[in-house]
């Protein structure tokens, strides 16, 4: 590469860097006239040097346009050219109010170009100086003060927001939690709305997700030391799988936000909004937070609404929503190859076409799937119980069904409610607590200790009853490793969540006990629900739901793993004492 098409590509990427920071200054301040023309004009410089560093590319790799990206490409300049056209000379501006009033094509095209800009810049990660752990928890730490800086910018909220109600919005927005200090719908502005819409759909994923998809599509490659990080990160089992599984990870998650959207969307028809664009933001923010667990609603009292909570197609299209999301991707990769599988045996008229795949269902699709239906059934039984003549009393028979599913379900880290949740009976708040502790299932977007950890543990109890040393589940055995990992996390988890309660019943001593421990359960677990004190918690109470949330979704054992150092296996073994347990 010569010197001069570095120093394009270098003016590329950091023009594109000037224009995000534009576009955040654009929607995030107050613009004068004067200051409004600079922007666009900038905004059109910009433009250009992506065009100019996009041909360069081409002309100086002209394999390039076999790729798949070319295509990406070549939209993207026809779409820059139209908006040059649409500017230079037919001379009108389209506005359109289908996003803050502004002409939002111009700003959309500069995205694009920074995507595309810094997608292609080499990073080579290097293991010696960042593990995959502490490679994956700084991510998290970086967006989350990201989005705390971007919700303090003053057109995001119509009031102001002090740094801790900033970070801790942020915190809980990234890690899918929930909880909230002011009401999203009347306190952010539609700026601000969107951007913890970004950081929901950026923390249920993980930002590494995109950039490393973003990398591998527009680049055609990675280094060996990246493929195995993200290994690490996507659970892949080979280095081939990787970008694969990011992929499938990518339209999975774009798939079912959009059909959930529909969905909604469809399900609002009796309910007045203000404007369309208001109907269809509520059904993709709706979609998106119910997807990614994260329990965020632009209603006061999110499901539990007037006009909403006899809603039950609606509600019922969020259970569906947030407990796909909560299944983890790679069980519901393994569920949809399971169903190609089975439609295709039973299309075809002979087995000799098909042929028998044992294990097509793997084994921690099966743990996971016959886990969470069962805690579902269990808890969907109590709840329907216990709450018949108490948050349930004011439904119809379909109804009570339908809300007693989402009062057992969401729990397991969804967030969102449909009954007055401080008005649950003692006994449901307890089996509340339980579900939030047990959460989601791994790789996904909920946190808590996971179903597969409950599934352990619960399969080591009856094996340790029934005299085994082996646990043994399908034909399989479980490995050691897979149990030391769950009981770590157990105890990781009552320590986390034990330490919570105290420190905030020192910081706020006049609060009640079970207020606290919920909050602390709820923040843990990700999962958003609280008994109505979260606005009123002091700012070192705040600081501490902060950590434990950060926690609950990198988990402390992931935190644990980038401390410490690894150490090399020894060829050597003690003797091998018991220790007196009972």
């Amino acid at each position: 590469m010569s010197l001069d098409l570095k120093l394009l590509y270098r003016a590329a990427l950091w023009t594109s860097i000037l224009g995000v920071i534009g576009f955040i200054s654009d929607f995030g301040f107050s613009q004068s006239n004067f200051e409004q023309q600079l922007l666009e004009g900038f905004y059109f410089v910009v433009l250009a040097v992506g065009i100019v560093s996009t041909f360069a590319r081409y002309f100086e790799d002209f394999s390039l346009i076999k790729r798949k990206v070319f295509v990406f490409d070549l939209l993207s300049i026809c779409f820059t050219i139209w908006i040059y056209y649409q500017y230079l000379f037919v001379g009108v501006p389209f506005e359109t109010d289908l996003l803050l009033e502004n002409p939002i094509w111009v700003r959309i095209a500069v995205l694009l170009t920074f995507i595309r800009e810094a997608s292609v810049t080499r990073f080579n990660y290097r293991r010696a100086e960042l593990n995959p752990a502490q490679l994956f928890v700084a991510s998290f730490l970086f967006i989350i003060l990201m989005g705390a800086f971007l919700l303090m910018l003053p057109n995001a909220s119509y009031e102001g927001l002090s740094f801790i109600d900033a970070l801790f919005t942020s915190t809980s927005a990234v890690c899918v939690t929930g909880l909230v200090v002011v009401d999203t719908g009347s306190y952010f502005t539609p700026f601000g709305q969107i951007i913890i819409m970004a950081l929901i759909q950026v923390g249920g994923l993980g930002i590494l997700t995109f950039a490393s998809y973003f990398s591998y599509f527009f680049k055609g490659g990675a280094t060996y030391e990246n493929q195995l990080a993200l290994s690490d990160m996507t659970s892949s089992k080979t280095l081939g799988e990787v970008f694969s599984t990011l992929k499938y990870i990518i339209l999975i998650t774009l798939s079912i936000e959009l059909f959930s959207g529909l969905l909604i969307y469809s399900s609002l028809g009796a309910v007045r909004f203000p404007s369309h664009y208001d109907k269809v933001f509520f059904s993709v923010f709706h979609a998106i937070s119910a997807f990614c667990n994260a329990g965020f609603s632009t209603l006061p009292n999110s499901l539990y609404q007037d006009g909403f909570k006899y809603n039950y197609f609606l509600q019922l299209t969020v259970i569906l929503t947030f407990v796909l999301g909560g299944l983890g991707f790679p069980i519901v990769s393994n569920i949809i190859n399971y169903l190609k599988y089975r439609i295709r045996k039973l299309l075809s008229f002979s087995e000799g076409k098909v042929g028998h795949r044992p294990w097509v269902l793997h084994i921690n699709s099966r743990i996971t799937l016959i886990t969470t239906l069962s805690i579902s059934a269990i808890a969907f039984v109590a709840f329907f119980a216990l709450e018949y003549n108490n948050t349930l009393a004011d439904h119809s028979a379909f109804g009570k069904v339908v809300t007693a599913l989402f009062g057992a379900t969401t729990p397991r880290t969804a967030g969102f409610n449909s009954i007055d949740t401080a008005s649950m009976l003692f006994p449901t708040t307890m089996m509340v607590f339980l579900l939030m502790w047990i959460g989601a299932s791994p790789a996904s977007t909920g946190g808590g200790i996971k179903t597969s950890t409950f599934a352990i543990a619960t399969l080591n109890l009856l094996s340790l009853a029934k005299g085994k040393t082996r646990i043994e589940i399908f034909r399989r055995e479980i490995a050691d490793i897979s149990v030391r990992r769950a009981f770590a996390t157990i105890s990781l988890s009552l320590i986390v969540i034990g330490t919570g309660i105290i420190l905030i019943s020192a910081f706020d001593s006049e609060k009640d006990l079970m207020n606290i421990a919920f909050e602390c359960f709820s923040a843990y677990g990700t999962v958003g629900l609280s008994l109505g004190i979260t606005a009123d918690l002091s700012s070192m109470s705040k600081l501490t739901i902060i950590v434990i949330m950060f926690v609950g979704r990198v988990s402390m054992l992931t935190i644990i793993i980038a401390v410490f150092k690894k150490i090399k296996h020894k060829n050597y073994r003690y003797p091998t004492e018991e220790i007196t347990i009972n």
